[in-house]
């Protein structure tokens, strides 16, 4: 009988299918649907804003890479980042700002942490609030959809603003909140859209699910107990894309399920404190960004039970 040798070879033992590049093209195609919406509401500018920002995140991601002499892979993730910062941005954001948006995202928020892996905060939503403070005026302007009962390029106000005001009936306006026929950012206005690539991520396994149920319900039950609609509450403003597509970013948010489910609870009810209590209409963005924050505390203390480990048990005293 042959004598093979004994191959040794450190951990991980366990291999699948996934890498990298797949599950980034599977997350590109989880957001062509908010992506289709906002086109089809806001019209082809968010085409134009969305290859500017895809060419300017490969290319910052290329120069930042040879600047710290490492590797560059088109593995997808700055496609993926550069899609995301377009959906959370107003439909008429001037592009010299999507330019500079992708500069944030990925210069500093991603490759200056290190890059693909070891970023604090998500990439996209630390690049939308620093705009949005260093150019509020220019990113002041909001449009109602292009198949609204309003003229394309109509100046409006997003559903969250203390100046909107709706003309239908309830039933009517959760409708049009649902499927996005109403103003706000490029890709955050249709539920249906977004819950639609939420369901492809999940059926693929990419996200767990707890993470947007969590979310959402909690904002949900805390607007009702606060006397609000909860059902306007979740379908108004980035709630959904930022339940399916941000609070469940590999990177930035817990390992553990239960770290996820606390993330998501805390982010939830960070949404409801800046909605109802905060200066800003929206607390989708700040809410992630906290919680981010918060991560490393979270896995710290839920740190899955490792079996076949006993503690000493401490010497009694003389």
């Amino acid at each position: 009988m042959e004598n093979k040798p004994l191959v040794l070879s450190p951990s991980p033992h366990l291999r699948g299918r996934n890498s990298i590049k797949r599950d980034m093209s599977l997350v590109i195609l989880a957001l062509l649907f908010p992506t289709a919406g906002a086109v089809y509401f806001f019209g082809l500018y968010v085409l134009l804003m969305l290859a500017v920002s895809i060419l300017s995140a490969v290319l910052i991601e290329y120069v930042a890479k040879m600047m710290r002499r490492r590797p560059f892979r088109m593995d997808g993730s700055a496609i993926v980042t550069a899609i995301l910062f377009v959906l959370v941005m107003p439909p008429r954001t001037p592009l010299w700002i999507v330019v500079f948006g992708s500069l944030i995202s990925i210069a500093v928020a991603k490759e200056m942490f290190g890059g693909l892996g070891h970023n604090v905060f998500n990439p996209a939503l630390a690049a939308r609030a620093f705009v949005t403070v260093s150019f509020a005026g220019a990113l002041s302007r909001w449009i109602a959809p292009v198949h609204s009962m309003l003229a394309d390029g109509v100046a409006t106000a997003t559903p969250l603003s203390e100046s909107f005001a709706y003309t239908l009936s309830r039933g009517e306006m959760y409708k049009a909140l649902f499927f996005g026929n109403v103003g706000g950012s490029a890709g955050e206005t249709s539920a249906f859209l977004i819950l639609i690539g939420g369901l492809i991520l999940i059926a693929f396994r990419l996200i767990k699910w707890q993470v947007p149920v969590f979310y959402i319900g909690t904002v949900a039950l805390l607007s009702w107990i606060l006397g609000r609609d909860p059902l306007f509450q979740i379908l108004a403003g980035g709630l959904f894309l930022g339940a399916f597509f941000m609070a469940t970013d590999y990177v930035t948010t817990p390992l553990t399920t239960k770290g996820k489910v606390i993330f998501a609870i805390g982010a939830g009810l960070l949404v409801v404190l800046i909605r109802f209590y905060g200066t800003m209409p929206e607390g989708v963005c700040y809410s992630i960004l906290l919680m981010n924050a918060f991560t490393p505390l979270i896995d710290r203390h839920m740190r899955p039970k490792v079996f076949g480990l006993v503690k000493k048990m401490k010497k009694e005293a003389a």
